[in-house]
């Protein structure tokens, strides 16, 4: 099965000549009980084809156990970004970047890249700021238009302060756990399992809510 077409394709050579530095692509399957783990290995093959400065490592989340607790990954399939100097960024998709989600995926790789967008001072300071653990779960759909931007703004800034980790969950595909946290719209951004919102809101909302993990 062909996932992009020519078309796709060519844009996609295209906005990744913009990438500063190479970045590696980590794929967590497994080969039981995952349904979309074929999908997922096609579908990020085919994207990271288009470029020579977009790489692949194949994991098995079982088999290696180390890598996967290395990086905190627990479901399957799992993608995460490694810098030029395979350095974790802290940022994952949980479940196929596909549909709306190829937009936040290829925000993060250009991002990983080198090539980031400068926020403004005052939200820059903010982001400094932050001090303590936070990790940014982010519920999406696939056929969601909104979410794609809720996934970028939690792992913009993840990228930004070594204390925040931030997750695309695909909520179909992780149905349980979308369940588990009471998930009936999208986005739904829940906050060290704490504090939540829906929608796609401006960054200052994410750190609003971030800031009272902060508090003593």
């Amino acid at each position: 099965m062909k996932f992009l077409n020519e078309e796709v394709a060519k844009q996609l050579e295209e906005i990744f000549k913009g990438m500063k530095d190479d970045v590696t692509v980590a794929l967590f399957t497994k080969e039981d009980d995952c349904e979309t783990c074929e999908d997922t290995n096609d579908f990020i093959s085919e994207l990271l084809s288009v470029s020579s400065k977009l790489h692949l490592e194949n994991h098995d989340i079982d088999k290696d156990s180390d890598k996967a607790n290395e990086f905190g990954v627990l479901m399957a399939p799992s993608i995460v970004l490694l810098d030029k100097d395979k350095n974790y960024k802290r940022i994952k998709f949980n479940g196929v970047p596909s549909g709306h989600e190829i937009n936040s995926f290829i925000s993060s790789v250009m991002e990983v890249s080198g090539n980031s967008e400068r926020l403004s001072d005052k939200i820059q300071a903010r982001i400094e700021k932050i001090n303590k653990p936070v990790n940014i779960k982010v519920f999406v759909t696939l056929a969601c238009p909104h979410c794609a931007g809720a996934v970028q703004k939690a792992h913009k800034l993840a990228l930004e302060n070594t204390n925040i980790q931030a997750d695309m969950i695909e909520a179909q595909t992780f149905f349980d756990m979308s369940e588990e946290y009471n998930v009936s719209s999208v986005p739904k951004i829940v906050i060290n399992d704490e504090f939540e919102f829906v929608g796609n809101q401006p960054l200052e909302v994410f750190l609003d809510e971030i800031e009272k993990t902060q508090v003593a």
